[in-house]
């Protein structure tokens, strides 16, 4: 799967909030996504994240709501995105937020 070939960790992730309508042919990606960020590996990268799922049944557009530790937010209306492009945007966001190294720790 992608998120394990990518490493993706919730270290900085808070909640994540997973919202669509399982009947609309647009859900397909956020319904990967969710199967990607609810795995063991995952799951195991921070288990004081908060994963919650809304089906929807309201025709409403597929959306991902994630919340960091530090309050900000992502939120990504997934409609034209597949679940690659989620967790690599997902992953790219928890790097930039990871704390560094002090500076000489080489």
């Amino acid at each position: 799967m992608a998120a394990r070939k990518a490493g993706l960790a919730l270290k900085v992730v808070n909640k994540i909030i997973i919202r669509f309508c399982p009947f609309e042919p647009n859900s397909r990606s956020v319904r990967e996504f969710l199967t990607l960020v609810t795995s063991r590996k995952v799951r195991d990268s921070n288990k004081k994240c908060e994963i919650v799922t809304e089906v929807k049944h309201d025709s409403s557009e597929p959306a991902v709501d994630i919340t960091f530790l530090d309050g900000e937010q992502l939120i990504m209306k997934t409609k034209n995105l597949t679940s690659k492009e989620m967790i690599l945007a997902l992953q790219n966001v928890c790097i930039a937020k990871e704390p560094q190294g002090k500076p000489g720790d080489m």
